[in-house]
């Protein structure tokens, strides 16, 4: 009875809490604030897009959402790879913001989207979610050698693997660098990676920038005690993965394998400071690509996916077809 007794008050008893998106309790029981129900794959009625789900490794729950615009069948088409948002911890490839986003996407810019699934800390630290990230890539670039078993029709038919895109918003705006520049180390890959789209990324590092040591202060120190909790084995901010900057990233940025890479920032975003200072940093790491920066003044943190038909979201999409195109 006493045992039982202690496990309820463990049940009850917060270990760490990141409101409002998770937290944890003694017990390891874990509680989302924001997730929300996937949506299922297949044709959305608003834009003919088709979408569908593969599995790429069982073993570890990898997976990923294929979109395919209509009117696919008149040639190969640029794919986009994409990597959710959410902290690390929240999030999906099916969850309605990036399912919607990617409907519309391919609509309009006429590509094969590719949302790549990922394990979620806490049950899954991190470097989990990267680990994943790089599967997905690899998977996606065995299609460029004309695939083997299990490969995917939709790759193989539609994809044109010299017209590459990666992509991701928050969280999976530092994955998305961090597969470019991964990328840039392997010149096997097979892919013609053209650009890098980064919107609204999750960066840090352990030197303050703009307000961090000043109003900014407690923001940082919270940041740096949830870098800590996803990613318990990690030095601190200055892991490469959180500050792709940093002496132990080695100059990793540089190696971007992307022609061109466009950074997007959100005026009111508390991310907003270093998203720029990556925007600046990667100008200034000896990386040999375009790098352009496009801030939607007035808006918030992946304003885009609340409210998509605003004028702040359509100036923004045009600017990321316009990059798609190029």
């Amino acid at each position: 009875m006493a045992a039982a007794a202690a496990g309820a008050d463990a049940d009850a008893e917060l270990e760490f809490e990141f409101f409002p998106i998770i937290r944890r309790y003694k017990s390891g029981r874990v509680e989302r604030f924001m997730n929300v129900d996937p949506l299922p794959a297949g044709t959305d009625p608003a834009t003919g897009v088709i979408s569908k789900d593969v599995v790429i490794d069982p073993a570890v729950g990898l997976w990923a959402r294929l979109f395919l615009p209509p009117g696919a069948r008149q040639g190969k088409l640029p794919v986009v790879v994409y990597y959710h948002g959410g902290a690390y911890v929240v999030g999906s490839a099916a969850d309605p913001f990036t399912h919607h986003y990617l409907n519309g996407l391919a609509a309009e810019a006429g590509v094969l989207a590719v949302a790549l699934e990922y394990r979620l800390a806490p049950e899954h630290p991190l470097p989990a979610a990267y680990d994943d990230a790089w599967e997905g890539l690899r998977w996606v670039a065995s299609h460029a050698t004309a695939g083997g078993a299990g490969a995917e029709p939709w790759l193989l038919e539609h994809g044109d693997f010299s017209r590459v895109f990666v992509a991701g918003g928050s969280a999976g705006g530092n994955i998305a660098h961090y597969v470019a520049a991964r990328a840039g180390e392997h010149a096997g890959l097979g892919l013609g990676i053209r650009g890098l789209l980064v919107v609204h990324p999750y960066f840090s590092g352990a030197a303050d920038i703009a307000a961090e040591g000043t109003t900014g202060k407690a923001e940082k120190a919270k940041a740096d005690e949830f870098w800590r909790f996803i990613y318990p084995g990690s030095p601190g901010l200055d892991d490469p993965l959180s500050n792709p900057f940093s002496d132990a990233a080695a100059g990793s940025a540089a190696r971007v394998a992307a022609e061109r890479v466009l950074v997007c920032v959100a005026e009111k975003d508390s991310l907003r400071d270093r998203g720029v200072w990556y925007y600046e940093k990667l100008k200034a790491s000896g990386y040999a690509g375009e790098v352009d920066l496009l801030e939607s003044m007035g808006e918030g943190h992946v304003f885009f996916c609340m409210d998509p038909h605003g004028e702040k979201a359509r100036e923004m999409q045009a600017r990321i077809l316009s990059f798609l195109r190029k």
